[in-house]
């Protein structure tokens, strides 16, 4: 509305009130008063908390002016135009509606308001949709204490609802400040005009589409189809994907043919995705999916992919204990195990050699569809050191080599790369009893050897260091042939008899039964370690290395020796057996009885 008097035509109308003139005359005095009366009727009234219209007239930095119709316009503050972009929303010549917040005719004050008209709008939107549960559109802006704050309208006016956290969404949330800016719809659940009071629910209105969306989904939904949906939760056991409205189940061994570590690295939440449905109980609601079942199984057709004896490349996915798996394609893995990654190395761990990741060259040693097993081998690539090793050092030859290890029960010699002979102690000597090998041997000696026997199928190679000289025992025999008197040390008396070391390496033994012409328990406490004692030979075993010996049978010798010379001398003599036995046990310091 235009002013109805211009400020001109205001001044014409002005009367000075001079004393010191004349009174006007009735009839002007009249025309004035019917003239003031007409002005006051031509101003229209107005009323606090009305919504009025009006034209902005000048845009200011701090002020607007808008152009109500009254005597004077009403400024209104310029922030109260700003919009989300942070510039002025209006222009001058624009058309907007103003709320007046006070007039007062007589001072002429005229305080207007442009966000609190369009916010009294808003608010009546706001109530109408409470009332008749239509959702609103708004903006989630900001989170606050149990919920999210949901901003309804635009600026420069708008109003803020709460969200609480349990009406965000279907499920638990688990990062609220995802939802910051996102744009949608809510159902106000509470309203209080009075205390400026809104709540409202994302939840109510997600529930209700699913539902619909689940009804339309179970009419149509059978086993086999081949559907899509959208991944909306991920476990370590699969993904839930939803079909619209019902939520199905991907098990995490039903969503590659290949090996999945965790259902997070093939799928992301969101993901929008094709499955198969395995399986659907329409009591129950679940739903089974696939995706491997979207492809051929790849296990079909490997045996004629993957013949035995063939060259194969792929990646090491796992280690474990026994051995490495090694994808060959998506879906199919083989394992070489422990055993067959070193010909010569004895291989603990497949980490000793290699690592998740590497790209292998491997052959096929066995294929197994059924059971969707194949079985690699690492060391099948190079020929087999054992096989050169049996034609370079036949069973006999003298080998010469650094000793590796020193043990208890032998030494291990170096005779390849990679691979070890053994000399067992039993074949260090012939003649010495050796309590330890490093009695004899160090790490890092050169020694020579005889190569006893090669097992390829247990790979053991076995060596021996006496056998470098002749077995003294072979000699035994021409040396102390039965019958013959010997002398030697005694190296030990037991319960059982005697030993007697007739040269180092060899020893005889006296049975207690052999000792004297009485039965005697035990030769403890008759004769001691080092002393000399003389014997007869009466029994050699050259395989079990034994000899036999026998006092008392050197006796009996002796003194058959002495009848024997006795009776020779008999027919001559006067002197009696009893005499020349006596006389001959004297000389050879013998007791009788």
């Amino acid at each position: 509305m235009e002013k109805l008097l211009t400020e001109s035509q205001e001044k014409e109308m002005e009367v000075d009130v001079d004393t010191d003139a004349q009174p006007a005359d009735d009839e002007e005095l009249a025309d004035m008063s019917q003239f003031e009366e007409y002005f006051e009727q031509s101003i229209p009234s107005y009323h606090a908390g009305q919504i009025i219209q009006g034209k902005v007239v000048r845009v200011g930095d701090e002020t607007v002016l808008v152009d109500i119709g009254y005597k004077s316009e009403g400024q209104i503050p310029a922030r109260e135009f700003i919009d989300e972009e942070e510039k002025v929303c209006v222009q001058p010549g624009d058309t907007v509606d103003v709320l007046l917040e006070r007039w007062d005719p007589e001072e002429g004050v005229l305080r207007l308001s442009f966000v609190k008209a369009l916010r009294r709008g808003l608010w009546n939107e706001v109530l109408d949709a409470f009332e008749n549960e239509r959702p609103v559109k708004g903006k989630i802006i900001s989170r606050v204490k149990g919920g999210m704050t949901f901003q309804i309208g635009e600026r420069p006016a708008s109003l803020f609802a709460f969200l609480p956290l349990s009406q965000l969404d279907l499920g638990p949330v688990k990062d609220p400040n995802e939802y910051v800016n996102k744009e949608c719809e809510c159902l106000i659940i509470k309203c209080n005009r009075k205390r400026q009071n809104i709540v409202v629910s994302r939840r109510v209105l997600l529930e209700k589409e699913r539902e619909k969306k689940r009804q339309e989904t179970l009419s149509t939904l059978e086993e086999g189809q081949v559907r899509e949906g959208v991944v909306k939760n991920i476990t370590d056991y699969g993904a839930f994907v939803d079909l619209g409205g019902i939520d199905g189940l991907l098990h995490v061994t039903d969503m590659s043919w290949g090996r999945v570590e965790h259902p997070s690295k093939v799928l992301n939440v969101g993901d929008t995705i094709k499955v198969k449905v395995l399986s659907f109980d329409k009591e129950s609601g679940k739903v089974s999916l696939g995706i491997k079942q979207l492809t051929e199984d790849p296990w079909t057709k490997v045996d004629e992919k993957y013949p035995e004896g063939a060259r194969v490349t792929g990646k090491v996915v796992s280690l474990t204990e026994y051995g490495a798996f090694v994808e060959l394609e998506e879906g199919v893995e083989g394992l070489i195990h422990v055993s067959e990654m070193s010909w010569t190395r004895k291989i603990r761990h497949p980490s000793q050699i290699l690592s998740v990741g590497d790209t292998v060259e491997t052959v096929v040693l066995k294929v197994d569809k059924d059971a969707k097993r194949i079985s690699l081998g690492l060391k099948q690539i190079e020929p087999n050191p054992w096989d050169l090793v049996e034609e370079r050092y036949p069973v006999g030859t003298v080998i010469e080599g650094t000793v590796k290890n020193v043990t208890d029960f032998g030494v291990f010699v170096g005779i390849a790369e990679g691979i070890d002979g053994l000399v067992h102690v039993s074949d260090l000597s012939w003649n010495k009893r050796i309590k330890h090998p490093k009695e004899l041997y160090k790490k890092g000696q050169t020694i020579q050897a005889v190569v006893l026997n090669i097992d390829r199928e247990k790979e053991r190679f076995s060596l021996g260091v006496k056998q470098l000289t002749p077995d003294p025992w072979e000699s035994v025999p021409e040396k102390y042939p039965v019958g013959s008197e010997v002398t030697g040390r005694i190296t030990n008396v037991t319960d059982f008899g005697v030993f007697v070391e007739l040269e180092e390496g060899i020893e005889g033994l006296i049975h207690v039964s052999e000792i004297g012409d009485k039965k005697i328990k035990t030769p403890v406490g008759l004769y001691e370690v080092g002393q000399d004692i003389t014997a007869k030979v009466i029994n050699i075993a050259p395989l079990e290395r034994r000899i036999g010996l026998s006092i008392r049978r050197l006796k009996e010798d002796e003194e058959k020796g002495l009848y024997e010379e006795y009776t020779s001398k008999s027919k001559g003599a006067s002197t009696t057996l009893g005499s020349i036995l006596q006389e001959e046990l004297l000389q050879k310091g013998l007791k009788t009885e």
